[in-house]
């Protein structure tokens, strides 16, 4: 009988992560995120000097407001820059403009507090590209209608700052209103980009701008920008220029949700970032196609073949399948020797009695439970049952000697 051998350890798989291997594959991402950190604070420590936003009138970017603000200073308008609500409204009166860069960052709650220190007080009131989310409380009797593109635009009314001014770089935001006694001037198609309402309770009104465009540094001089933003902004000594800011979005009194305390354009990014996290699943989990078979750049030794898979039946724990190719393969070689057809070889009851009639005894249940028994309960079974294959081999194989009388 054959012995068994000696117990291997089973090998480390190719496809086996290691930390060495996460980490190469892991270090180029890190060193890319470090690196764009990095540069982010850079950029952020250079910038953060006398640099300004949108539309503020301390900004000489691009799209700042120094130079409406220098032009306002000139004519005698006093200018104040607010970034809280409570700044902006505690300065609201007759003799003020109030100029709200982004009405439509302030949540509900700020929104109605604006509405109600404005409404009646005398002053004029300056929107700056409302949409639906403020005109609900800021201006119930306008709705905002569709987007169009920003270009000189003529003056469309007779109101007499817009005749002044002439043509103007308006157009973003369309309005149509239900109100009396309103200007709406600069049509595109046949919607006002500007609206002014009057306020029926004093001298005061509301203007709705439908694009900030006139009030940037680099549009200023073009057409009549500059006449059109001075006639707006510069009718009251005091000019109270609003820049709200995150706190003014966020801030309620205790009952919202946590989505209602986020601002909108975070939904609409967390909306998007989800979107582009689902496809870019898809795109990784996308099929490959059916496997395709190549052949190998090199021969392998069958006993090598023949040990690689032995030693991935052992790791899986497959004693079954083991049993099952070692049985297989002696019920191929035997069937031949003991005159049963190949395709009766696995059939037990064409094989079993042919072979227990060779060994010349009652062993058909033994011979059944050898070729066509249950899988062997650990290792050691599965070496004995190999043991006891050969030597039922080696049993009805012809001998040499045998084969020598024969012929």
């Amino acid at each position: 009988m054959t012995t068994a051998p000696p117990s291997i350890p089973a090998p480390t798989t190719s496809v086996s992560p290691t930390l060495g291997r996460v980490w190469g594959r892991a270090r180029g991402l890190l060193l890319a995120a470090a690196i764009l950190a990095l540069a982010g604070v850079i950029i952020a420590a250079l910038r953060s000097g006398d640099q300004y936003g949108r539309l503020d009138p301390r900004s000489a970017d691009r799209y700042g407001s120094r130079a409406a603000a220098e032009l306002l200073a000139d004519r005698g308008v006093d200018t104040t820059v607010a970034t809280t609500l409570d700044e902006a409204v505690s300065a609201v009166g007759p003799d003020t403009t109030l100029l709200v860069t982004n009405p439509d960052l302030l949540n509900a709650r700020r929104q109605a507090e604006l509405r109600a220190a404005t409404s009646g007080s005398g002053g004029r009131t300056v929107l700056l590209a409302p949409g639906p989310a403020s005109l609900e409380t800021l201006a119930p009797d306008v709705r905002a209608v569709e987007p169009t593109s920003v270009r000189p635009l003529p003056p469309s009314c007779d109101a007499s700052y817009a005749r002044r001014a002439g043509d103007a770089e308006l157009g973003g935001i369309t309005y149509t209103t239900s109100a009396d006694d309103v200007d709406a001037c600069y049509l595109s198609g046949e919607l006002p980009t500007l609206l002014r309402l009057p306020d029926g309770s004093g001298d005061g009104d509301t203007v709705l701008l439908g694009a900030p465009d006139p009030l940037y540094n680099d549009r200023l001089d073009e057409h009549g920008n500059a006449s059109l933003a001075l006639q707006l902004l510069g009718s009251r000594p005091h000019l109270v220029w609003y820049l709200p800011s995150l706190d003014d979005a966020t801030a309620g009194d205790g009952d919202e949700s946590f989505f209602d305390l986020i601002p909108p354009g975070w939904k609409w990014g967390a909306l998007q970032l989800a979107v582009a996290a689902a496809l870019a699943a898809l795109w990784r989990a996308r099929r490959l196609g059916p496997l395709v078979p190549e052949r190998l750049p090199v021969a392998v030794p069958a006993s090598e073949a023949t040990e690689g898979r032995a030693r991935l039946y052992r790791q899986a724990d497959a004693r079954d399948r083991a049993a099952d190719a070692l049985r297989s393969a002696a019920r191929a070689r035997l069937a031949p020797l003991v005159g049963v057809p190949a395709s009766r070889a696995h059939d037990p009851e064409g094989l079993v009695p042919a072979v227990a009639a060779h060994l010349g005894g009652d062993d058909a249940p033994h011979v059944h439970a050898l070729l066509f028994g249950p899988a062997p309960a650990d290792d050691d079974a599965l070496v004995r049952l190999a043991d006891e294959l050969d030597l039922l081999e080696s049993r009805i194989t012809p001998s040499p000697r045998d084969k020598d009388h024969t012929s």
